[in-house]
């Protein structure tokens, strides 16, 4: 199949793209960044968006930076950004070894970790990174920045706290102090 037709949006903005967003969003507009969760079903017609709003022109969207013992990970932050550790402790090596279970290599290239959590499929790995390590989600609307823990954000197999006209702008990780052991069908193995 093919997806349903729709008007195809690229804001080069964060202001552009959540006034695009809080405009459209009653008329069934939809985020796309990755597209490795919603592309798949607009193909097959579960979903019928009329708008997409593209972020990808959206500069400070791919951020990954480590500020104040905090890891900020950008709505735009492709899953492939995590293949080596982010950081020298146990926090990257865990995300490392998590992403190589995310589908294959081309998704991951694509695909994006705060697309994952705001599609919230209870088979993501990211949803589940950010419901253990209780991360502090950050979305952005014209009414203003919200912040929600991943225990309120996620209401059930696919649905979210996040507002129709909400953006999920960024997923901030506490770094994690300490060494760490990694197991992984009986392989045990340093973080570090």
């Amino acid at each position: 199949m093919k997806p349903a037709p729709f008007t195809y949006h690229r804001p080069e903005t964060l202001a552009e793209a959540v006034r695009l967003l809080a405009e459209l969003a009653p008329q069934d507009g939809r985020v796309l960044a990755g597209g490795q969760s919603l592309v798949p079903i607009m193909a097959f017609r579960l979903a019928r968006p009329a708008h997409l709003i593209d972020i990808n022109a959206v500069a400070g969207l791919d951020v990954l930076a480590v500020r104040d013992e905090i890891l900020h990970i950008g709505a735009r932050t492709r899953h492939a950004a995590f293949h080596r550790p982010v950081h020298d402790g146990p926090l990257g090596a865990i995300l490392a070894g998590v992403v190589r279970h995310i589908a294959h290599y081309p998704i991951r290239l694509r695909g994006t970790f705060c697309g994952s959590v705001a599609h919230a499929d209870p088979a993501a790995e990211w949803c589940l990174v950010a419901t253990t390590l209780d991360a502090e989600l950050v979305a952005l609307g014209v009414r203003g920045e919200r912040r929600l823990a991943a225990r309120d954000f996620f209401r059930g197999a696919m649905a979210t706290a996040l507002a129709p006209d909400e953006l999920l702008v960024e997923t901030p990780l506490a770094l994690l102090a300490g060494r760490c052991t990694l197991r992984f069908r009986g392989v045990q193995s340093p973080c570090r």
